[in-house]
């Protein structure tokens, strides 16, 4: 197999990394000195899971294809009009209460929580059935009580949402 294209960022690590973008770039992080040769041998050994996960990134550029403008809009509409009514519904039931909601843009995350539990949700998340919004909701809530992913944390998320696996697995389709 041949050496694929792609980005090279040299900076003060000690390993080197491998990343496809979501456009399907390859981006190799390497240490500020390590031979151009070196590079290329473990470009050349990962060649296989380079060409699979373009592959899974075409698929999900295929199956998720950026909105049109008045199509992102409409997703902010409806984030703004359902996520408020969903995080207080499950707040009452789990008794945890965020410090506020942010409906934001992020590509990679459709949820997080601050250190002082102020929650996001990225309008792109409404692009996915009910079901897993509303594991995002109390994946979401249960970090105001368990700051990590330990048995507490999905024990905390289970009691609410019995069948949280499947539910996650609908945002990796």
């Amino acid at each position: 197999m041949s050496i694929p294209e792609y980005e090279l960022v040299r900076s003060r690590r000690r390993t080197m990394a491998l990343e496809v973008t979501r456009e399907g770039r390859v981006v190799v992080r390497a240490p500020l000195r390590l031979a151009q040769r070196r590079i290329d041998e473990f470009l050349a050994a990962h060649a296989a899971w380079i060409e699979e996960h373009q592959a899974i990134q075409q698929r999900r550029r295929e199956s998720h294809p950026e909105p049109t403008e008045e199509e992102r809009e409409a997703l902010v509409r409806r984030a703004r009009e359902v996520l408020p009514g969903k995080v207080e519904k499950y707040s009452r039931m789990m008794e945890l209460y965020p410090t506020g909601i942010t409906i934001t843009g992020a590509r990679k995350r459709f949820g997080s929580c601050s250190g002082k539990n102020r929650i996001c949700f990225s309008w792109r998340l409404m692009q996915y059935p009910e079901e897993a919004i509303d594991y995002v909701v109390v994946h979401e809530l249960a970090h105001i009580r368990h700051k990590d992913h330990s048995k507490n944390f999905y024990a905390c998320v289970e009691r609410v949402l019995p069948d949280w696996r499947e539910r996650r697995g609908l945002l990796k389709e």
